[in-house]
């Protein structure tokens, strides 16, 4: 065979391989990375606060014992803790498989979350329209189209919350439930495209039961983020072909099955009451929901109203909204307050519709010009009022409210306690700091149902007794022996007592560590 012949034939392999269509990143991949690097750096020179240290607790009992972990922070049994969830346990495994401390784990937990979070924020809107460009639209409208007064309730979609509170589960179950948004959107639109096709043309049993997983996740992880959940998935079902409906029964039976099957607590009793109970302390009251959401509501409730007139009644965003904006109505009516994650869930719909009507192609009416000055102005407005505190210098932010808490470590008293000893500490981010570092203390700050709520405020009582002033030595020392303590830090407005020994303090602080016993 000449070498004419040889040079003219092709190889389809190596045809293939080279004809192939070069990759090219999407906008959203593009900008989201952006937004992955600057939120994680401004995270990371934060120092942890508010609930982290509860979250570090966890993670070293889970490190401990795995399989039966103690009392998040006290010396106690800790069965039926809601606290270790599936993303607890996740984080206890990571702890033992590499040797990192509680504290260390919920660090590297922020980046994470903000990962599922970009990644349910692409697969949800994909789901709305395949237009490049609305992905990016509606993550800027998700961190700040919100309002110009700060956004209480907890971590949040919202930029400055979002960088405050990156390490909390809520930033991870907002992420999976938008994914699993996405998923179910798609699934209920076009059975076509999706796998596990069934003989019929719609999607079999195993396609609609692998969909409940992740909504079971999310009801164990946080029950109250779980039942919005859920209300979304059923409007979302609404909006696809009627005949399959029955057939997300096998989703509902999944997602039942994960929730019931956890071994470490009932989520249907004592999970969701507890869930109630701590998120209420989190709660956005009813007079702040009105600033902290003003701008969303402005510009995302005509868009809504357009979308329902100009399209079908179906319309997934439409529907999305109703019982959302309903909670919130229902809220500044009645002057309850509001759970921070129902409150990021009900926004989305108001939020995203601005963002899928700014992505159509140019060029555009005048009204939609209108929208797009509008909206930008809003993201501006929200940006160096209310959340310029997450990511831009002092200097630029005028709105000191703004600024992200700053925690309080208690590593320097955390240091002198050995294993298995007792501190009588009194605070909520005082107990919390230093169950972090695997520390036991007298008394828990909040509820849980692993112990019971009268022991709990005899604890308290007692701790209140060996901090009274009046307090004899008798009393003390009767409480130093009913719970073995060891240690007693005190905040700069006590004094020491007779017969402790001074161990250590904080400049910053105030505080003091005394040894006693």
């Amino acid at each position: 065979m000449n070498a004419p012949v040889l040079a003219g034939r092709s190889v389809r392999g190596a045809t293939a391989l080279r004809g192939g269509r070069p990759w090219r990143p999407t906008p959203y991949q593009v900008f989201g990375l952006l937004c992955w690097l600057v939120v994680s750096l401004a995270y990371w020179r934060v120092p942890l606060c508010c609930d982290a240290g509860l979250d570090a607790a966890v993670v070293e009992r889970l490190a401990a014992d795995l399989l039966h972990p103690r009392h998040p922070v006290a010396a106690l049994p800790g069965a039926g803790s809601p606290y270790y969830s599936p993303y607890a346990v996740a984080q206890g495994v990571l702890a033992r498989w590499t040797g990192l401390g509680g504290w260390e784990v919920v660090r590297l937990a922020g980046p994470v979350n903000l990962l599922v979070l970009l990644i349910g924020v692409g697969r949800f809107v994909r789901m709305l329209t395949p237009r490049p460009w609305a992905p990016v639209l509606a993550l800027a409208a998700l961190t700040l189209l919100w309002g110009t007064g700060p956004v209480p309730g907890g971590p949040s979609l919202a930029l400055l919350p979002l960088t405050g509170g990156l390490q909390d589960p809520s930033v991870s179950t907002l992420g999976l439930t938008l994914w699993a948004w996405g998923l179910t959107g798609v699934r209920a639109r076009d059975a076509g495209r999706v796998r596990f096709v069934g003989p019929s043309g719609l999607p079999g049993p195993l396609g609609y039961a692998a969909l409940g997983v992740p909504y079971g996740l999310v009801g164990l992880i946080d029950p109250v983020v779980g039942v919005g959940a859920g209300v979304g998935a059923l409007t979302l079902i609404g909006c696809g072909r009627p005949r399959a409906v029955p057939r997300w029964g096998w989703a509902a039976v999944t997602a039942t099955a994960v929730i019931w099957s956890w071994p470490y607590y009932d989520a249907f009793t004592a999970g969701f009451d507890h869930a109630i109970g701590d998120r209420s302390l989190m709660s956005a009251p009813a007079g702040s929901l009105i600033g902290a959401c003003w701008l969303a509501l402005l510009v995302g409730l005509p868009m809504l109203v357009v979308r329902a007139g100009c399209g079908s009644w179906r319309d997934p965003l439409v529907l999305m909204a109703v019982p959302g904006l309903a909670v919130v109505g229902y809220a500044l009516l009645d002057g309850r307050p509001v759970d921070g994650g129902l409150l990021d869930l009900a926004l989305v719909p108001p939020q995203c519709a601005v963002a899928v009507e700014l992505a159509v192609p140019r060029p555009w009416s005048v009204w939609r010009r209108a929208l797009g000055v509008v909206a930008v102005g809003g993201m501006c407005a929200g940006l160096l009022m209310a959340q310029g505190g997450a990511v831009l210098p002092g200097a630029f932010d005028q709105n000191r409210s703004s600024r992200s808490p700053y925690g309080v470590s208690y590593a320097w008293a955390a240091q002198h306690v050995g294993p298995g000893d007792v501190v009588l500490a009194v605070g909520r981010d005082t107990v919390h700091g230093l169950a972090g570092f695997g520390v036991d203390v007298v008394a828990p700050a909040v509820a849980d149902p692993a112990l019971d709520e009268a022991a709990r405020d005899d604890r308290l009582a007692d701790v209140r007794t060996y901090l009274s002033p009046g307090a004899t030595p008798a009393e003390r020392a009767a409480v130093v022996r009913r719970h073995r303590v060891r240690w007693v830090l005190l905040t700069r407005w006590h004094t020491v007592p007779e017969g402790a020994v001074v161990v250590a303090w904080s400049e910053r602080t105030g505080e003091v560590l005394a040894r006693v016993g």
